[in-house]
């Protein structure tokens, strides 16, 4: 959340020192800040959308900085991927590795390859080059893209990775025009766009067959704080219209993904739904040590021929288990059930699984209670958030190789081995999100058995990978699955001079198979300046893109370094990066001024709200879980929602025009913006908080909540005039 700002003129110059830099950055003692100093981050994204809102943005120039990702514009690729798909955190690298480690700005990419693209721009071309396959690089494998440079009428090409001289195949030869083009240049995707798609022959497929579609395996933990809660009824009802809404392939009328179903407590409940029965047969595991699948044919089934047994399977769930005392749950087991039921189908898939507590069953992945707040603040502090080795690190591996990626959506857990989605669930509070968010999760588009690998060119190499990602070598980047949410940070590192001539350009390329079964290959291509300039790689910078990198970075460290090191890295770098631009490209100005570059001038905002996420605040009064919690979802983000996370819009909801679609413009996230006679919303793409002033007009009290004053709140709903003072406390410290 966005902390106290550091006072500055807009010029780009403010007065004080900033925390841990430089000595000659410090100044004499100040007074408090006047807020309106501040660089402001609103006023930023206001200027740019007034500046380039509402316009196309054309790919077609290296190394251009995009505009903002709060701004709205269109994007017409011509050569470059479309900064939906990849950001930088510097558009112009240095030229040397001396260079990079002078100014200490992070050299790196934020890919979002299965991005969304709006409905008024053009989807990604598909490419088939039938039996023969995408045409690469005999050297380094880049695929074919724009910056391949054609030669001897033809015939060759020189590869703008490499510099290697390859053939023409054959069938892919075309004759050049007077300057050097192909004839067919705009006729072949992977000749002049930065996004497209090359469908894979069966040399990219396991075994050399084709995959079977894949199937989603709902998993419902069936004891009894689930049944009391009333979350397995609300799944079922709310399975009963989601099943008809699974992904499908464009134009096609239904979907080719498989549906199976699971219960569990101490055991699991596997479900024959074939749709020659009449009712669903249930068969029981009870041997949880050695997991096995009972049944395969009519667990996997096609959701619109037993669309009867489904539905009737849905309905008999929660009377099933009415009168459970069960309390204990195992939780591997059900994983492994998942994996093994996908092995044996030949397909790649995603587990549902709604899990509510710590799984204490005798049983393979048993775990106890470790938020032990002792260690908050200590050396031993970074221990909270290292997973246990064993059972639950193998099924991490076996679901990757299977491709099989698992959602667990979580309730009141005080464990931090899995990934937790909410806490201490209550369908009446919590249950219209978690049906939002799990019919988002059911619906968005997905590439399954994915393996991600970046190519660059020469002088500089991929080194670093962050996100929810597996490694088992230095250079491919494995998934189980990757969405339309799902992002991974590379960083770069030098390894030679890179020329300003050619620049630097990278290629992302994503292997994975289609809800259709089909194997495809995704590539984005970007090209980048290069300069042996410090101010242009200042001037190119996006600030938005080094605070997802920090984030990372950060949250990667903690898990071996204190707490303390990690904030005081954080904080020196800043400086340091702030401090190498006022000593190499600003003009000279007084001791007592940090100046900013324009590019970055709301930077340490933003490390400010960095430093006071839950992750890295590191306060006993923050369970682990929700820290992890924290660490987990920020590890997968992009660059759009690391923003708005990090820099929440705070919306004065009091000077809306009822009358008008059009929301009011975000005031800036500082407690001086709240008014005892406004209402605003204050929202980070997570969570939304409503704060009241007291002073608040009584008809839109009346209006808002059918009370006629803050005063009567008791005649709200009890579980909404619970969380009053504790929302508006939440909010008041989110300044402070």
């Amino acid at each position: 959340m966005a902390g106290p700002q550091m006072a500055g003129p807009q010029s780009g110059a403010f007065q004080g020192g900033f925390p841990g830099g430089p000595a000659q950055m410090a100044g004499p003692p100040q007074k408090k800040l006047d807020p309106d100093s501040i660089p402001s981050t609103t006023q930023v994204i206001e200027d740019d959308q007034a500046k380039r809102g509402g316009q196309v943005y054309v790919t077609n120039i290296r190394g251009q900085v995009p505009p903002l990702v709060t701004t709205d514009f269109t994007v017409q690729d011509q050569g470059n991927a479309s900064p939906r798909f990849m950001r930088c955190t510097t558009y112009s690298f240095p030229s040397t590795a001396d260079l990079a480690k002078q100014c200490k700005v992070p050299l790196a990419a934020i890919i979002k390859p299965f991005a969304t693209v709006p409905k008024n721009e053009t989807p990604l071309y598909i490419v088939n080059h039938g039996e023969t396959g995408p045409i690469r690089c005999n050297r380094c494998k880049a695929y074919m893209c724009p910056y391949m440079q054609f030669m001897d009428g033809g015939r060759r090409y020189q590869c703008g990775f490499c510099s290697c001289v390859n053939e023409v195949p054959v069938q892919y030869f075309q004759h050049l025009d007077h300057m050097g083009r192909r004839m067919d240049l705009y006729e072949r995707p992977e000749l002049s766009l930065g996004s497209y798609e090359f469908i894979a022959t069966l040399d990219y497929c396991k075994n050399n067959k084709p995959p079977n579609p894949p199937a989603y395996i709902f998993m419902i933990d069936v004891s009894y704080n689930n049944i009391k809660s009333g979350l397995v009824k609300l799944i079922c009802e709310e399975l009963k219209t989601l099943l008809d809404r699974l992904p499908k392939e464009e134009g096609a009328e239904t979907s080719p993904i498989k549906v199976g179903f699971v219960t569990y407590n101490k055991i699991l409940h596997f479900y024959n739904v074939k749709s020659a029965l009449a009712q669903p047969q249930m068969m029981v595991v009870s041997d949880v040590a050695e997991m096995f699948v009972p049944l395969l044919d009519g667990f996997l089934v096609n959701f619109q021929e037993s669309r009867a047994v489904v539905n009737n399977l849905l309905d008999q769930i929660p009377d099933m288990f009415a009168d459970t005392n069960e309390s204990e749950t195992v939780f591997a087991p059900v994983i492994q059930a998942g994996v093994e039921a996908l092995k044996a189908a030949e397909c790649s898939g995603k587990l549902f699984i709604f899990h509510s507590s710590i799984p204490t069953a005798e049983a393979p992945g048993k775990l106890k209670n470790r938020d032990d707040r002792k260690l908050v603040g200590t050396e031993k502090e970074k221990t909270l958030f290292q997973p246990l080795r064993g059972v639950y690190e193998q099924l991490t591996k076996d679901c990757v190789a299977q491709g099989c990626y698992e959602l667990f959506c979580i309730t009141a857990l005080l464990w931090t081995d899995l990934k937790p989605l909410f806490f201490s669930f209550e369908v009446e509070v919590n249950g219209q999100q978690f049906v939002s968010d799990l019919r988002r999760d059911v619906e968005k588009s997905i590439g399954f058995d994915a393996i991600m690998r970046v190519r660059t060119g020469t002088g500089f190499r991929a080194t670093d990978f962050f996100g929810a990602v597996y490694m088992n070598n230095t250079t491919d980047v494995e998934m189980a699955a990757v969405d339309c949410d799902k992002a991974v940070t590379v960083e770069f590192k030098h390894d030679d001079t890179l020329s300003e001539e050619s620049g630097a350009v990278m290629q992302c390329a994503l292997l994975y198979t289609t809800i259709g079964g089909q194997r495809r290959l995704r590539i984005h291509n970007l090209s980048l300046n290069c300069s042996s300039q410090l101010s242009e790689l200042y001037k190119s910078c996006e600030t938005d893109a080094l605070i997802n990198f920090f984030a990372k970075s950060a949250y990667r460290a903690m898990l071996n370094q204190p707490l303390k090191t990690v904030r005081e890295i954080l904080v020196n770098q800043t400086a340091h990066m702030l401090a190498c631009y006022r000593k190499h490209c600003a003009s000279p100005s007084a001791a007592s001024q940090l100046i900013l570059p324009d590019a970055m001038k709301v930077f340490p905002v933003y490390m400010n709200s960095l430093l006071k996420t839950p992750t890295l605040v590191g306060s006993t009064e923050l369970s682990t879980d929700d820290r992890a919690f924290h660490r987990l979802l920020v590890n997968a983000m992009g660059v759009e929602e690391t923003q708005v996370l990090l820099y929440p819009r705070l919306i004065p909801l009091h000077t809306m025009d009822v009358s008008s679609d059009a929301i009011p413009a975000p005031v800036r996230c500082s407690e001086e913006r709240l008014s005892e006679s406004g209402i605003f919303l204050l929202e980070n793409g997570l969570s939304m908080f409503l704060w009241l002033g007291q002073a608040c007009p009584p008809d839109l009290i009346q209006n808002l909540f059918n009370v006629p004053s803050l005063g009567c709140r008791n005649n709200l709903h009890p579980k909404i005039a619970s969380k009053f003072n504790s929302n508006k406390e939440t909010i008041s410290n989110t300044f402070n």
